[in-house]
């Protein structure tokens, strides 16, 4: 066709460069410091006058940054909060690495939270392995003595103890007390008995009585005085018993369990051989009737409709 030779594409370059000058040249706005302007080519190749990119404010980058940054550095992971308690707890761990510390067994007893308790906690299913991970470092910082704990330690551990510790208000162990007395108390079937032992020459008092009015028989008093007897202590030490309910032979093994405890709040080394003994043992029968009769306050009435 006739578009296609080469004398049109000639005359079609030439009717662009006649009309050239009449196309207005793309300009930037003027600056203050025309040597900052340099030239570039458009697509059409013609020349135009383009500012250069500012410089760049650092000052005012930071204040805007290009996006939102989060506050825990765990935010992107599966379970940021739980992630954010660890590494709070490894910092600490890591700041009292220097500070003295006690035996396990002279620590604090704390009861921690359990796992379902932290889930709800920090509102996310966090797995066992990681939680007792967790716990073990809660020990660590637990094992600090308590003399020199810092108050932020003290603090955090609080908020991991389980609500109502059973171990806060536990009492305290029996003591000897100012007179040199230690106290004991026993149960056996239906008997209760309060025993006070102190130091003297080996007389026994039941209610105020002597040992062989309140119990005729041999064997009750050989009962009543076995945890003396077992541990050759008959001639060191005077007890004063008072015992209530029950019959004879409970009230006499009721006197055992109690004499018993409050030997061994005089002398703690004597407990294992109290123990092998079978006098600071709580009757097996005892329990098992206290849990019958709680199953028994239990069970509903027969009037009530199932």
């Amino acid at each position: 066709m006739a578009w296609q030779t080469p004398n049109c594409i000639v005359q079609a370059m030439q009717s662009v460069r006649r009309t050239a000058h009449l196309r207005p040249v793309l300009r930037a706005p003027k600056l203050a410091s025309p040597t900052l302007l340099h030239h570039q080519r458009n697509v059409r190749g013609y020349a135009m006058e383009v500012a250069p990119a500012p410089e760049i404010d650092l000052e005012t980058f930071r204040a805007r940054p290009a996006r939102i940054v989060p506050a825990s550095a765990a935010y992107f992971s599966g379970s940021p909060r739980f992630i954010d308690h660890l590494l709070r707890l490894e910092h600490m761990l890591a700041k009292s690495a220097a500070i003295p510390t006690v035996s396990p067994a002279d620590a604090p007893r704390k009861a921690w939270l359990k796992l379902p308790q932290f889930r709800d906690f920090v509102g996310e299913n966090v797995p066992t392995k990681k939680y007792k991970h967790l716990v073990k470092i809660l020990q660590r910082l637990n094992r600090i003595d308590p003399m020199v704990i810092p108050t932020e330690v003290r603090t955090t551990l609080d908020s991991f103890v389980r609500p109502g510790n059973p171990y806060a208000n536990k009492p305290l162990p029996p003591t000897v007390d100012e007179m040199g007395r230690a106290r004991g108390r026993g149960k056996r079937k239906e008997s209760s008995a309060v025993v006070h032992l102190v130091e003297g020459e080996g007389e026994i008092l039941v209610n105020g009585k002597n040992l062989l009015e309140v119990f005729p028989r041999v064997h009750d008093r050989e009962s009543a005085t076995w945890p003396l007897r077992c541990t050759s202590r008959l001639d060191k030490y005077n007890v004063w018993a008072t015992v209530r309910g029950g019959g004879v032979t409970g009230q006499a093994e009721a006197i055992t369990l109690a004499l018993g405890r409050a030997l061994m709040v005089q002398e703690p080394a004597l407990k294992p051989v109290l123990r092998q003994a079978g006098v600071i043992t709580v009757d097996a029968r005892r329990v098992e009737r206290k849990k019958a009769g709680h199953l028994k306050a239990r069970k509903k009435p027969a009037w009530v409709k199932r």
